[in-house]
């Protein structure tokens, strides 16, 4: 027997490369295409659609609403603001959390930061003078997307709108 260098040697010289082997089989070879894949379902668009339409029971909807920050479908059925275009109102919602109690007074708004303002204008559509309204934020998430009234009114204002 011969030193450790040779046995090292010995062991270099029975190794075949994969590339110079004659026995290379490549993937595509090795699949099995007569069965389909385990994940993949060609009707699941047409079975979302029908499960979004019996949710929704025929009525119709401005807007599907999304969080902003990690997509999470938040409504399937609101109505647009008349006047603010970028606000939506509901009554039934999916993946919200309300948070904890926050009053927005009708009084001096120029000192209200953007986000209560624009809250502020959507829970006055509904409320009355010091009306309290909760904060409404994505489950998922927790990002804030907007308020709901004492009336159980949904009124979303920081959200990703799609067309439904």
């Amino acid at each position: 027997m011969g030193g450790p260098k040779e046995q090292e040697k010995e062991k270099k010289d029975s190794v075949v490369s994969p590339t110079s082997s004659q026995q290379t089989v490549s993937d595509d070879d090795e699949r099995d295409y007569s069965t389909k894949p385990e994940f993949y379902d060609s009707d699941l668009d047409d079975k979302d659609e029908l499960w979004v339409a019996n949710k929704r029971k025929g009525r119709h909807t401005d807007a599907v609403l999304s969080c902003p920050a990690c997509f999470t479908t938040l409504c399937l059925e609101c109505q647009r603001h008349e006047i603010y275009l970028t606000q939506y109102r509901a009554m039934f919602v999916v993946n919200c959390e309300i948070k904890d109690k926050k009053v927005f007074p009708r009084g001096n708004q120029k000192r209200r930061r953007n986000k209560e303002r624009i809250a502020g204008q959507a829970a006055e559509e509904s409320s009355q003078s010091g009306e309290a309204v909760r904060q409404v934020c994505c489950s998922v998430c927790s990002t804030e997307v907007g308020v709901i009234d004492e009336d159980e009114i949904y009124h979303f204002y920081d959200v990703l709108p799609s067309e439904s």
